[in-house]
């Protein structure tokens, strides 16, 4: 990629070729939660009654269970993206990096389906 000059030899994002888009997938996963939960804490506070049966009235609005189902994608995601990073620069050994690796999206992935599961349920009614 490099064309002799020293910036020439530097492009290319180090050895991986994907360091950059990494960090840049955690710092927008780290602006959408921060949008999402500003969402989240003006909307209980705004619903004034924190009863069980006000929670769901508002969940059961589009955009209360659309901005939720996003915050669950986005804060599922940025957790993996940090964990991932931590599997990665600690864990020595390929086959447990491999296997550890595998366990955090089968869980990541898991969970986030629960969770917008839930929701979808809950904004239908249990009719999910």
């Amino acid at each position: 990629m490099g064309n002799g000059t020293p910036i020439g030899r530097v492009r290319g994002l180090g050895t991986a070729h994907e360091g950059a888009h990494h960090w840049m997938q955690q710092r927008f996963t780290a602006i959408g939660n921060l949008v999402l939960m500003s969402y989240l804490v003006v909307s209980f506070a705004l619903l004034g009654d924190f009863g069980h049966a006000s929670v769901l009235k508002w969940l059961t609005s589009p955009i209360a269970a659309t901005a939720i189902i996003l915050l669950v994608i986005s804060v599922f995601w940025h957790a993996r993206l940090g964990l991932q990073v931590l599997v990665e620069d600690y864990m020595v050994d390929a086959g447990t990096k491999f296997g550890l690796t595998a366990l955090l999206n089968l869980a990541f992935i898991g969970g986030g389906a629960f969770a917008i599961f839930s929701v979808v349920s809950i904004a239908f009614g249990g009719k999910a």
